[in-house]
Protein backbone atom coordinates (compact mmCIF):
# COMPACT_ATOMS: atom_id res chain seq x y z
CA UNK A 1 0.00 0.00 0.00
CA UNK A 2 1.13 3.35 -0.08
CA UNK A 3 2.80 5.17 2.04
CA UNK A 4 -0.32 7.33 3.42
CA UNK A 5 -1.56 3.67 4.74
CA UNK A 6 2.08 3.57 7.06
CA UNK A 7 2.50 4.92 10.82
CA UNK A 8 5.18 7.38 8.80
CA UNK A 9 4.41 11.35 9.52
CA UNK A 10 2.80 13.45 6.82
CA UNK A 11 5.42 14.89 4.39
CA UNK A 12 4.77 18.52 3.73
CA UNK A 13 7.86 19.55 2.09
CA UNK A 14 10.01 18.17 -1.11
CA UNK A 15 12.55 15.37 0.06
CA UNK A 16 16.29 16.38 -1.18
CA UNK A 17 18.22 14.71 0.90
CA UNK A 18 19.28 11.05 1.91
CA UNK A 19 18.72 11.77 5.53
CA UNK A 20 14.98 12.99 4.95
CA UNK A 21 14.06 9.93 2.76
CA UNK A 22 15.14 7.83 5.51
CA UNK A 23 13.05 9.91 8.40
CA UNK A 24 10.49 9.95 5.97
CA UNK A 25 10.67 5.65 5.80
CA UNK A 26 11.52 5.84 2.32
CA UNK A 27 14.66 4.07 2.48
CA UNK A 28 16.61 2.81 5.71
CA UNK A 29 18.67 4.16 7.42
CA UNK A 30 21.64 1.87 6.89
CA UNK A 31 21.79 2.85 3.17
CA UNK A 32 22.01 7.04 4.07
CA UNK A 33 25.83 6.81 2.78
CA UNK A 34 26.02 5.15 0.02
CA UNK A 35 22.67 7.04 -1.40
CA UNK A 36 24.67 10.43 -0.18
CA UNK A 37 27.03 9.47 -2.78
CA UNK A 38 24.47 9.39 -5.44
CA UNK A 39 22.52 12.40 -4.32
CA UNK A 40 26.02 14.56 -4.37
CA UNK A 41 25.95 13.28 -8.60
CA UNK A 42 22.76 13.35 -9.28
CA UNK A 43 19.84 15.24 -8.10
CA UNK A 44 17.28 14.33 -5.66
CA UNK A 45 13.93 15.37 -5.27
CA UNK A 46 10.76 14.13 -4.33
CA UNK A 47 7.34 16.31 -3.59
CA UNK A 48 5.06 15.17 -1.17
CA UNK A 49 2.38 13.87 -4.08
CA UNK A 50 5.25 11.97 -5.17
CA UNK A 51 5.84 10.50 -1.68
CA UNK A 52 3.20 9.91 -0.70
CA UNK A 53 2.58 7.75 -3.04
CA UNK A 54 5.31 5.60 -2.65
CA UNK A 55 4.44 2.04 -0.88
CA UNK A 56 8.23 1.96 1.41
CA UNK A 57 7.38 -1.92 1.55
CA UNK A 58 7.24 -2.80 -1.72
CA UNK A 59 11.30 -3.09 -3.00
CA UNK A 60 9.27 -2.65 -6.56
CA UNK A 61 7.51 0.29 -6.35
CA UNK A 62 6.71 1.40 -9.68
CA UNK A 63 7.15 5.23 -8.04
CA UNK A 64 9.51 4.33 -5.99
CA UNK A 65 11.83 2.87 -8.68
CA UNK A 66 11.60 6.80 -10.81
CA UNK A 67 12.67 9.10 -7.90
CA UNK A 68 14.44 7.49 -5.03
CA UNK A 69 17.64 7.56 -5.86
CA UNK A 70 20.20 3.78 -6.02
CA UNK A 71 22.85 2.76 -5.83
CA UNK A 72 23.35 1.05 -8.98
CA UNK A 73 23.19 5.22 -10.24
CA UNK A 74 27.21 5.00 -9.52
CA UNK A 75 27.71 1.79 -12.30
CA UNK A 76 28.31 3.32 -15.60
CA UNK A 77 28.16 1.54 -18.61
CA UNK A 78 30.46 2.46 -21.48
CA UNK A 79 27.61 2.93 -23.86
CA UNK A 80 26.10 5.97 -21.65
CA UNK A 81 26.76 9.30 -21.93
CA UNK A 82 26.09 12.95 -20.48
CA UNK A 83 24.44 14.33 -23.21
CA UNK A 84 23.09 10.77 -24.34
CA UNK A 85 20.60 13.22 -27.11
CA UNK A 86 22.92 15.43 -28.55
CA UNK A 87 21.69 18.78 -26.85
CA UNK A 88 25.33 20.38 -26.61
CA UNK A 89 26.00 19.55 -30.17
CA UNK A 90 22.39 21.17 -31.92
CA UNK A 91 22.64 24.37 -29.22
CA UNK A 92 23.45 27.33 -31.24
CA UNK A 93 22.66 30.05 -28.20
CA UNK A 94 22.51 29.21 -24.67
CA UNK A 95 19.12 28.04 -23.42
CA UNK A 96 18.46 26.99 -27.83
CA UNK A 97 18.40 23.30 -29.00
CA UNK A 98 17.39 23.63 -32.55
CA UNK A 99 17.86 19.96 -33.88
CA UNK A 100 14.72 20.34 -36.49
CA UNK A 101 14.02 22.94 -38.73
CA UNK A 102 10.96 24.14 -37.78
CA UNK A 103 11.15 23.85 -34.13
CA UNK A 104 13.37 24.69 -31.54
CA UNK A 105 14.03 23.71 -27.52
CA UNK A 106 14.00 26.66 -25.60
CA UNK A 107 15.50 25.57 -22.19
CA UNK A 108 14.61 28.43 -19.77
CA UNK A 109 15.43 26.71 -16.80
CA UNK A 110 17.08 23.68 -15.28
CA UNK A 111 15.33 22.84 -12.12
CA UNK A 112 12.52 20.37 -11.60
CA UNK A 113 9.98 20.07 -9.57
CA UNK A 114 11.16 16.48 -9.14
CA UNK A 115 14.22 14.30 -10.69
CA UNK A 116 14.05 11.19 -12.25
CA UNK A 117 16.62 8.64 -12.01
CA UNK A 118 16.21 8.14 -15.87
CA UNK A 119 16.53 11.48 -16.90
CA UNK A 120 18.73 12.06 -20.04
CA UNK A 121 19.24 15.26 -18.86
CA UNK A 122 20.60 14.36 -15.77
CA UNK A 123 24.33 15.95 -15.84
CA UNK A 124 22.63 19.34 -16.71
CA UNK A 125 19.28 19.77 -13.99
CA UNK A 126 19.14 20.40 -10.21
CA UNK A 127 22.19 22.40 -8.15
CA UNK A 128 24.94 21.14 -9.73
CA UNK A 129 23.73 21.45 -13.56
CA UNK A 130 23.36 24.51 -15.42
CA UNK A 131 21.07 27.40 -13.88
CA UNK A 132 18.08 29.18 -14.96
CA UNK A 133 19.00 31.55 -18.20
CA UNK A 134 19.84 34.47 -17.35
CA UNK A 135 17.68 37.84 -18.65
CA UNK A 136 20.89 38.43 -21.40
CA UNK A 137 20.82 35.13 -22.25
CA UNK A 138 17.32 34.60 -22.02
CA UNK A 139 17.36 38.00 -24.70
CA UNK A 140 19.72 36.11 -26.69
CA UNK A 141 17.55 33.11 -27.00
CA UNK A 142 14.48 34.57 -28.04
CA UNK A 143 16.27 36.68 -30.29
CA UNK A 144 17.87 33.64 -32.30
CA UNK A 145 14.14 32.59 -32.71
CA UNK A 146 12.80 36.26 -34.09
CA UNK A 147 15.55 35.91 -36.15
CA UNK A 148 14.17 32.85 -38.14
CA UNK A 149 11.08 32.65 -39.57
CA UNK A 150 11.54 29.19 -40.29
CA UNK A 151 10.74 28.39 -36.51
CA UNK A 152 7.07 27.52 -36.27
CA UNK A 153 7.07 25.87 -33.03
CA UNK A 154 9.19 26.70 -29.62
CA UNK A 155 8.94 23.59 -27.23
CA UNK A 156 9.23 24.96 -23.96
CA UNK A 157 11.43 22.71 -21.58
CA UNK A 158 13.98 22.45 -19.20
CA UNK A 159 14.00 21.44 -16.13
CA UNK A 160 10.62 22.04 -15.73
CA UNK A 161 8.88 25.27 -16.95
CA UNK A 162 6.08 25.25 -15.07
CA UNK A 163 8.39 26.08 -11.44
CA UNK A 164 8.88 28.96 -12.60
CA UNK A 165 6.45 31.75 -11.20
CA UNK A 166 2.83 32.80 -13.65
CA UNK A 167 4.41 36.23 -13.47
CA UNK A 168 7.87 35.05 -15.22
CA UNK A 169 5.68 32.62 -17.50
CA UNK A 170 3.23 35.41 -18.77
CA UNK A 171 6.35 37.74 -19.37
CA UNK A 172 8.11 34.89 -21.69
CA UNK A 173 4.32 34.06 -23.73
CA UNK A 174 4.16 38.01 -23.71
CA UNK A 175 7.59 37.63 -25.80
CA UNK A 176 6.72 34.86 -27.92
CA UNK A 177 3.91 35.92 -29.07
CA UNK A 178 5.67 39.32 -30.33
CA UNK A 179 6.86 36.66 -32.90
CA UNK A 180 4.89 36.56 -35.80
CA UNK A 181 6.19 33.29 -37.26
CA UNK A 182 6.39 30.81 -34.05
CA UNK A 183 2.72 29.71 -34.58
CA UNK A 184 2.78 26.83 -31.74
CA UNK A 185 3.94 26.87 -28.39
CA UNK A 186 4.36 23.37 -26.17
CA UNK A 187 5.31 23.43 -22.69
CA UNK A 188 6.76 19.79 -21.26
CA UNK A 189 6.06 19.53 -17.57
CA UNK A 190 5.74 17.02 -14.95
CA UNK A 191 4.36 19.59 -12.48
CA UNK A 192 0.14 18.82 -12.42
CA UNK A 193 0.97 14.99 -11.28
CA UNK A 194 4.39 16.03 -8.88
CA UNK A 195 2.76 19.50 -7.75
CA UNK A 196 -1.06 19.52 -8.71
CA UNK A 197 -1.77 22.33 -6.12
CA UNK A 198 0.40 24.69 -7.92
CA UNK A 199 -1.61 24.57 -10.92
CA UNK A 200 -3.66 27.36 -10.12
CA UNK A 201 -6.21 29.49 -12.22
CA UNK A 202 -3.35 32.22 -12.44
CA UNK A 203 -0.97 29.78 -14.02
CA UNK A 204 -3.07 28.57 -16.15
CA UNK A 205 -4.02 31.73 -17.58
CA UNK A 206 -0.15 32.52 -18.33
CA UNK A 207 0.28 30.10 -20.22
CA UNK A 208 -2.52 31.23 -22.77
CA UNK A 209 -1.67 33.27 -25.72
CA UNK A 210 -4.24 35.05 -27.85
CA UNK A 211 -2.58 34.22 -31.28
CA UNK A 212 -0.84 30.92 -31.05
CA UNK A 213 -1.78 27.32 -30.05
CA UNK A 214 -0.40 26.29 -26.94
CA UNK A 215 -0.06 22.39 -25.79
CA UNK A 216 1.04 21.25 -22.55
CA UNK A 217 2.83 18.56 -22.87
CA UNK A 218 2.79 15.81 -19.80
CA UNK A 219 5.47 13.29 -18.52
CA UNK A 220 3.67 10.65 -16.74
CA UNK A 221 4.68 6.83 -16.65
CA UNK A 222 2.35 5.01 -14.31
CA UNK A 223 -1.59 5.40 -13.64
CA UNK A 224 -0.92 6.21 -10.09
CA UNK A 225 0.78 9.19 -10.95
CA UNK A 226 -2.69 10.17 -12.56
CA UNK A 227 -4.42 10.69 -8.75
CA UNK A 228 -7.50 12.72 -8.44
CA UNK A 229 -5.41 15.67 -7.62
CA UNK A 230 -3.50 15.22 -10.46
CA UNK A 231 -6.74 14.96 -12.60
CA UNK A 232 -8.30 18.08 -11.23
CA UNK A 233 -5.44 19.95 -12.23
CA UNK A 234 -4.99 18.31 -15.98
CA UNK A 235 -9.10 19.41 -16.30
CA UNK A 236 -7.84 23.10 -15.38
CA UNK A 237 -5.54 22.85 -18.10
CA UNK A 238 -7.41 21.72 -20.94
CA UNK A 239 -11.01 23.40 -19.34
CA UNK A 240 -8.75 26.76 -20.27
CA UNK A 241 -9.01 25.38 -24.04
CA UNK A 242 -5.19 23.92 -23.64
CA UNK A 243 -4.83 20.79 -25.25
CA UNK A 244 -2.87 18.65 -23.78
CA UNK A 245 -0.61 15.50 -24.93
CA UNK A 246 1.23 12.70 -22.71
CA UNK A 247 4.94 11.71 -22.84
CA UNK A 248 5.69 8.19 -21.12
CA UNK A 249 9.49 7.10 -21.03
CA UNK A 250 9.32 3.09 -21.39
CA UNK A 251 10.78 1.89 -17.83
CA UNK A 252 11.97 -1.84 -16.68
CA UNK A 253 9.61 -2.38 -13.69
CA UNK A 254 7.99 0.32 -14.05
CA UNK A 255 5.52 0.07 -17.27
CA UNK A 256 7.33 -2.45 -19.31
CA UNK A 257 4.02 -5.03 -18.91
CA UNK A 258 0.76 -4.86 -20.89
CA UNK A 259 -1.56 -4.24 -17.56
CA UNK A 260 1.00 -1.36 -16.38
CA UNK A 261 1.37 0.41 -20.11
CA UNK A 262 -2.22 -0.15 -21.01
CA UNK A 263 -3.41 0.99 -17.33
CA UNK A 264 -1.19 4.21 -17.91
CA UNK A 265 -2.73 5.05 -21.38
CA UNK A 266 -6.38 4.74 -20.36
CA UNK A 267 -6.22 6.87 -17.73
CA UNK A 268 -4.55 9.56 -19.70
CA UNK A 269 -7.26 9.38 -21.97
CA UNK A 270 -9.57 9.12 -19.15
CA UNK A 271 -7.98 12.58 -18.00
CA UNK A 272 -8.49 14.29 -21.75
CA UNK A 273 -4.60 13.58 -22.54
CA UNK A 274 -3.91 12.22 -25.70
CA UNK A 275 -1.16 9.77 -25.60
CA UNK A 276 1.90 11.50 -27.98
CA UNK A 277 5.16 9.37 -27.35
CA UNK A 278 6.28 6.52 -25.86
CA UNK A 279 10.26 7.32 -25.28
CA UNK A 280 13.08 4.21 -25.45
CA UNK A 281 15.06 4.74 -22.54
CA UNK A 282 18.09 7.04 -23.37
CA UNK A 283 21.55 6.11 -22.78
CA UNK A 284 21.95 8.76 -19.65
CA UNK A 285 25.03 7.66 -17.13
CA UNK A 286 23.75 5.07 -14.46
CA UNK A 287 20.32 4.42 -15.70
CA UNK A 288 21.16 0.99 -17.54
CA UNK A 289 18.85 -1.16 -14.29
CA UNK A 290 16.07 0.89 -15.94
CA UNK A 291 16.20 0.57 -19.73
CA UNK A 292 14.49 -2.00 -21.65
CA UNK A 293 15.08 -3.62 -24.92
CA UNK A 294 13.84 -2.53 -28.32
CA UNK A 295 12.69 -5.41 -28.64
CA UNK A 296 10.30 -5.62 -25.45
CA UNK A 297 8.64 -2.54 -26.29
CA UNK A 298 7.52 -3.27 -29.66
CA UNK A 299 6.32 -6.13 -28.21
CA UNK A 300 4.42 -3.89 -25.71
CA UNK A 301 3.12 -1.54 -28.53
CA UNK A 302 1.87 -5.02 -30.12
CA UNK A 303 -0.55 -5.39 -26.89
CA UNK A 304 -1.23 -2.09 -27.02
CA UNK A 305 -2.53 -2.64 -30.38
CA UNK A 306 -4.30 -5.42 -30.18
CA UNK A 307 -6.29 -4.55 -27.02
CA UNK A 308 -6.68 -1.13 -26.44
CA UNK A 309 -8.94 2.16 -28.26
CA UNK A 310 -6.58 4.10 -30.80
CA UNK A 311 -7.26 6.85 -28.67
CA UNK A 312 -4.50 5.38 -26.41
CA UNK A 313 -1.95 4.68 -28.79
CA UNK A 314 1.56 6.28 -28.61
CA UNK A 315 4.23 6.20 -30.76
CA UNK A 316 7.31 4.02 -29.94
CA UNK A 317 9.87 6.54 -30.76
CA UNK A 318 13.69 6.06 -30.36
CA UNK A 319 16.09 9.58 -29.89
CA UNK A 320 19.00 8.65 -31.89
CA UNK A 321 22.30 8.69 -29.92
CA UNK A 322 24.26 11.73 -30.74
CA UNK A 323 21.75 14.07 -31.47
CA UNK A 324 20.78 12.68 -34.89
CA UNK A 325 17.25 13.25 -34.32
CA UNK A 326 13.80 11.07 -33.47
CA UNK A 327 12.32 8.43 -35.02
CA UNK A 328 9.17 5.88 -35.00
CA UNK A 329 10.74 2.23 -33.66
CA UNK A 330 6.79 0.38 -33.39
CA UNK A 331 6.49 -3.40 -34.74
CA UNK A 332 5.75 -3.48 -38.36
CA UNK A 333 2.90 -5.44 -39.70
CA UNK A 334 4.00 -5.83 -43.20
CA UNK A 335 6.25 -8.33 -44.92
CA UNK A 336 6.64 -8.17 -48.25
CA UNK A 337 9.38 -10.02 -51.04
CA UNK A 338 8.89 -7.62 -53.56
CA UNK A 339 5.64 -8.46 -55.19
CA UNK A 340 3.31 -9.77 -52.73
CA UNK A 341 2.26 -8.40 -49.43
CA UNK A 342 1.29 -9.85 -45.98
CA UNK A 343 -0.03 -7.89 -43.17
CA UNK A 344 -0.60 -9.23 -39.62
CA UNK A 345 -3.51 -8.60 -37.93
CA UNK A 346 -2.93 -6.93 -33.94
CA UNK A 347 -4.16 -10.70 -32.80
CA UNK A 348 -1.32 -12.50 -34.98
CA UNK A 349 -3.04 -13.41 -38.08
CA UNK A 350 -1.37 -13.00 -41.36
CA UNK A 351 -3.50 -12.08 -44.85
CA UNK A 352 -2.67 -11.26 -48.40
CA UNK A 353 -2.91 -7.67 -49.31
CA UNK A 354 -4.36 -6.93 -51.64
CA UNK A 355 -6.71 -10.10 -51.10
CA UNK A 356 -6.96 -13.01 -52.55
CA UNK A 357 -9.96 -13.43 -54.74
CA UNK A 358 -12.02 -16.16 -53.11
CA UNK A 359 -12.64 -19.67 -54.68
CA UNK A 360 -16.28 -18.87 -56.42
CA UNK A 361 -14.75 -15.36 -57.91
CA UNK A 362 -12.21 -17.60 -59.55
CA UNK A 363 -14.06 -19.59 -61.02
CA UNK A 364 -16.89 -16.82 -61.98
CA UNK A 365 -14.17 -14.31 -63.57
CA UNK A 366 -15.45 -11.85 -61.24
CA UNK A 367 -13.62 -9.03 -60.03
Amino acid sequence: MPRTSNPWPPITKTLRKPHELARAGLIAPGNIAVLERVAAQYAVAITPAMAELIDPDDPADPIARQFLPQAVELDMQPDEHADPVGDHTHSPVEGIVHRYPDRVLLKVTHTCAVYCRFCFRREMVGPQGLKTLAPKALDAALAYIAGRPEIWEVIITGGDPLVLSPRRLRGLMDRLVAIDHVKVVRFHTRIPTVAPETVTDELVAALKSPTQAVYVALHANHARELTPAARAACARIVDAGLPMLGQTVLLRGVNDDPDSLQALMRALVETRIKPYYLHQGDFAPGTGHLRTTIAEGQALMRTLRGDVSGLCQPTYVLDIPEGHGKVPIGPSYLESDGGDVCVESPWGTRHAYPPKPSAAAAESGDD
